[in-house]
């Protein structure tokens, strides 16, 4: 039988344990919420109200706690870290590997951190130290320092009864990274190559030399881009010396491309990632009052614009029923346009040396389509208002409307981009003020002109 689909399983989960809760059998909705993955757990906790959630976060087994609450969003994470006692939170930082930890730390209460701290031991404090001294989204902020490293020189039997000896490999332990007496990144062995070659070479002979590293001041986007192109499964990160400092793995790199998804779709309606759908309404409220302040304002500019035409407009009513059709294809089609080069700098494609050739390349679409719209919407006018004239004037505004489109889809991410602000947030709150009011102006501009004044 086929495996359900992880929404449906989140479905029938909330669904079981929901009628195990409300028959009052705790210790069986205990036992099928401790049977769940940390991951589908935290799933489950952001799929519930409020109420429902604390009483179920209570049914968690206490050596889960810092598994579910990595993979829980920060708001719901702090919300239940703010529920829990201080010994709870100590032996849940305690169960999670130094760079999950790292995550997790600066959520931590001041007492619960200082005594998490103070009952490491030197190597793992050491470690925690060398993460948290570089940004969370940054290769150093993203590594683990739990590494496996052999020397070059030595032989592959030895380092076949070594790993016997050390008993376990860290997770996503796809090779095994060399260093120099003096920890100088050399290159990697990969499992398979330990595995099948005769264990009497050395290292040296069958290793990978001079594979890709990650300097620890790469950006997380950097180092998923790397991770796809190379289809990596783990990468040694290193400092300016080409001293090696951790690893990092997949499970970290999918966690950032989930993420930078996430950050993308709410940032355009101006909500942050890790907010909680069960917020209290009047939180949810104040965030959101200020984006749709932001919109109000957009929204008046436009219907100013409208305004000085508000003499035109009564003489033609045609001209009042057409106008939004001009502002809304010019809307649709900047969007394409932003979203595409909003993409293309996400993934390095539009640098300096093609931007002219992207720039003509959107402006000939953009006179395209407004061509082929144009003739479409001109005719739908002159059947539907028997006007020749006003049909002719929205195919021009039409035309000049999509053009603008596709210079200002392509312009605002670049200097949003060159101010240090996220395109995929502000850029369609300004493409959008920039085509309606084109669109407007043309349009009605356009009537006054032809209509009314020659």
């Amino acid at each position: 039988m086929a495996e359900a689909a992880p929404e449906q399983r989140t479905s029938n989960n909330l669904e079981l344990i929901g009628e195990t809760l409300q028959t009052g059998t705790m210790q069986e909705a205990r036992r099928l919420l401790n049977a769940l993955h940390p991951a589908e757990i935290a799933h489950l906790l952001e799929s519930m109200p409020l109420a429902r959630r604390e009483l179920v976060w209570e049914l968690v087994d206490p050596e889960y706690d810092g598994e579910v609450l990595l993979h829980l969003g920060d708001e719901v994470r702090q919300s239940l870290i703010r529920g829990m006692d201080a010994d709870e939170l100590i032996q849940a930082a305690e169960s999670l590997d130094v760079d999950d930890l790292a995550d997790l730390i600066q959520d931590l209460p001041e007492t619960v951190l200082q005594e998490t701290l103070e009952g490491m031991d030197k190597q793992r404090l050491q470690r925690l130290q060398a993460v948290l001294s570089y940004p969370e989204d940054t290769a150093g902020g993203l590594m683990d320092t739990d590494t496996v490293t052999v020397r070059a020189d030595v032989t592959l039997d030895v380092v076949l009864r070594y790993l016997r000896l050390r008993g376990t490999l860290p997770n996503f332990t796809d090779t095994l990274i060399v260093v120099n007496r003096y920890d100088k990144y050399l290159g990697l062995l990969p499992l398979s190559q330990l595995l099948v070659n005769d264990p009497d070479h050395t290292v040296a002979e069958v290793m990978t030399q001079g594979a890709e590293s990650i300097l620890a001041t790469a950006s997380a986007r950097e180092v998923a881009k790397l991770f796809e192109d190379r289809d990596l499964v783990s990468a040694a990160v290193i400092d300016d010396n080409g001293l090696l400092l951790g690893r990092i793995t997949i499970d970290d790199v999918v966690d950032v491309i989930r993420e930078e998804a996430d950050h993308s779709v709410m940032g355009r309606a101006g909500l942050s990632e890790d907010e909680d759908i069960f917020a209290p309404v009047f939180l949810s409220s104040k965030r959101r009052a200020v984006w749709l302040g932001i919109n109000l304002a957009t929204a008046f500019l436009a219907a100013g614009v409208i305004g000085l035409f508000e003499a035109t407009i009564e003489k033609s009513v045609e001209l009042a029923v057409l106008m939004p059709i001009v502002a809304s294809m010019g809307g649709i089609a900047g969007s394409q346009t932003l979203t595409l080069i909003v993409r293309g700098l996400a993934l390095e494609q539009v640098a300096r040396g093609n931007l002219r050739w992207i720039f003509n390349k959107e402006i000939a679409v953009g006179a395209l389509n407004g061509l082929l719209w144009a003739v479409v919407v001109a005719l739908i006018a002159i059947i539907w208002f028997g006007n020749y004239e006003i049909g002719g004037i929205i195919a021009l505004a039409m035309l000049l409307n999509l053009a603008v489109a596709a210079m200002v889809g392509v312009g605002i991410p670049l200097v949003l981009r060159r101010f240090g602000i996220d395109p995929a947030i502000a850029g369609s709150v300004i493409l959008t003020t920039f085509t309606d009011v084109i669109g407007y102006a043309s349009f009605l501009g356009l009537a006054t002109l032809l209509l009314f004044t020659l």
